[in-house]
């Protein structure tokens, strides 16, 4: 079977469509479980055509069992056989870039033409966590960019004073960054990189960044065009009132988050107890998600799609039960392939208003 490319062709208004994993760890579980649904998920996105399975990097967070990325990476990678793997994403300032230039090195190499990188530049946690990580907190300047640069380097078959990294000289490791603000997409813009933005959790300068990214953009040997990428989250299910009901799952983590009570993943409940406050600051932050029944879920990605002029989404939902975890992606699956054939059917310029 043949791997899926790293970008596909979007040329026949077409959008490709991934998939966002942080291997949860649900109320009473842990995380041998959690690494056991996400590679059950990864093999039916695979069947169901998702192009990517991507996983994110996060640190003491009780509810994400995915803070050793390239471990997970390799399990997800040698259960499945075509879909693409890979970061969504390391948080390079954790780490050497010559480090991870080794690890997608070694990954690239156990599972040629279906690894991603995806980098970002936040800790992954909070600074706490980012202290225990070795971060450099008290550095006077930020030196994400030039560490960019350092770890493309390697991948060209580069070397800095001497030093390649093995595996990974000269593999084709595709690169993508990832983040919530202008300087991400600016500087994705002047690398002439994939940009994949946060709009799941991190929703402000969604619209800022991608007008950034697109009118900054510099052709490269990756891109000729930009290819911009957008989170959303995706609770679908039969009907619109179990959809919501799913939802309550990940309002409850946000709103453990604004409270500072983190916690595994809570089961969905009936009714929410948050003030008028915490209700608007947790729909604010959500507001990139379409939650209902198929027929409501591809409306609002639709919307979204009208909005952002996304050439990718790349889908996550935070659901307590697995079972309901899987059909919410399998109609969310469904929704995208019926959407990209009624693109295929549209004259050019009219697919971004279906």
């Amino acid at each position: 079977m043949t791997a899926l490319p790293a970008v596909a062709d979007t040329t026949d208004n077409t959008v490709i469509y991934s998939l966002l994993d942080l291997a949860p760890i649900v109320r009473e579980s842990n995380a041998t479980e959690s690494f056991r649904n996400s590679l059950d998920l990864a093999q039916h996105a695979e069947r169901w055509g998702y192009h990517r399975f991507w996983l994110a990097e996060h640190h003491n967070i009780p509810g994400i069992a995915s803070a050793a990325t390239s471990v997970l990476i390799a399990h997800v990678a040698g259960g499945t056989s075509t879909i693409r793997v890979g970061s969504g994403g390391v948080m390079l300032p954790n780490h050497a870039p010559l480090v991870i230039a080794e690890q997608f090195g070694t990954l690239e190499s156990l599972f040629p033409g279906r690894i991603d990188l995806g980098v970002g530049r936040a800790p992954g946690g909070d600074m706490k966590t980012a202290r225990a990580l070795r971060r450099n907190l008290g550095s006077s300047g930020d030196t994400f960019p030039q560490d960019l640069i350092e770890l493309i380097r390697y991948f060209k078959g580069g070397s800095e004073n001497g030093v390649r990294a093995i595996p990974g000289h000269g593999l084709n490791v595709p690169v993508y960054l990832l983040g919530s603000s202008d300087f991400s997409a600016t500087l994705a813009a002047q690398l002439g990189l994939p940009f994949a933005f946060a709009s799941h959790f991190a929703p402000d300068f969604l619209n800022v960044a991608l007008d950034l990214y697109r009118t900054n953009f510099r052709p490269s040997e990756w891109l000729d065009r930009p290819h911009a990428m957008v989170g959303v989250n995706v609770f679908s299910a039969d009907t619109d009132a179990e959809a919501r009901r799913l939802f309550t799952t990940l309002q409850q983590a946000f709103l453990g988050l604004l409270r500072g009570t983190r916690t595994e993943i809570p089961p969905p409940v009936d009714h929410l107890d948050w003030t008028p406050a915490e209700q608007a600051h947790v729909t604010r932050m959500t507001r990139y998600s379409a939650v209902g029944s198929p027929s409501t879920v591809r409306q609002e990605l639709e919307a979204i799609l009208a909005e952002t002029r996304a050439e990718e989404l790349i889908v996550t939902a935070q659901i307590f039960d697995h079972t309901a975890r899987l059909r919410s992606f399998e109609l969310t699956a469904a929704a995208m392939r019926s959407m990209n054939a009624a693109r295929r059917r549209a004259p050019s310029g009219v697919a971004g208003r279906l």
